[in-house]
């Protein structure tokens, strides 16, 4: 492989990464990924003497950091979320569920959307619309069997993993337990300290 097929290869991935990165949900990821493949084209731009793409890839480069630094004080995390707590039979749990039933399916692969054995639900909601569902069985002695604890794409940044838990506690949950599907749910579990046991995983409050 001659210099200038490296040279061409590298200009290709740039496009690639600032391509891909409008396919990411998550803002911060997109910014990232697009930052990334940025740095690459201004690389590629300067070697073939492309100062005007450069110089804009560049300008993308500094305002996607500037964005990432004010996220970091932000924080998507600190989304003003709101807890409503309803039942397994209500409305909205019910048409959200099977509004996003084959992406819960996609995350959760053979899980069991009918929520019969659900005696509690809460729905989390941003700006008064759903963001999450958080459902399962509350027991005599308040531990908590999660059936679905499941989060829109456009929320799936740890932040309601981080509100939900902070709340539960004072509901007077005292433990939740999840025995479903784990097989891409592993790295949140262990995020938010879920034991693994021998039938399912366990938290304590």
């Amino acid at each position: 492989m001659n210099s200038s097929m490296i040279i061409e290869a590298v200009g290709y991935l740039g496009s690639a990464l600032v391509l891909v990165s409008f396919l990411m949900v998550s803002v911060r990821k997109l910014r990232i990924v697009n930052s990334i493949g940025s740095v690459i084209f201004t690389v590629y731009a300067f070697i073939i003497h492309s100062y005007p793409t450069a110089i804009m890839n560049l300008c993308l480069v500094i305002i996607n950091i500037y964005h990432l630094v004010k996220m970091g004080n932000t924080s998507e995390n600190t989304r003003n979320y709101d807890l409503v707590e309803v039942s397994p039979e209500d409305g909205m749990l019910r048409y959200t569920v099977d509004r996003c039933k084959d992406d819960i399916e996609k995350c959760f692969p053979g899980i069991e959307l009918t929520l019969d054995k659900a005696n509690l639900a809460y729905l989390i909601c941003y700006q008064g619309s759903p963001a999450g569902v958080f459902a399962g069985n509350r027991n005599d002695d308040n531990s908590f069997d999660i059936l679905l604890d499941y989060s829109l794409p456009e929320f799936r940044d740890f932040s309601i993993g981080d509100f939900i838990f902070s709340k539960l506690p004072a509901k007077g949950i005292t433990s939740l337990t999840y025995n479903g599907p784990d097989e891409y749910h592993k790295d949140y579990l262990k995020k938010y300290d879920f034991v693994k046991k021998e039938n399912g995983y366990l938290k304590t409050l």
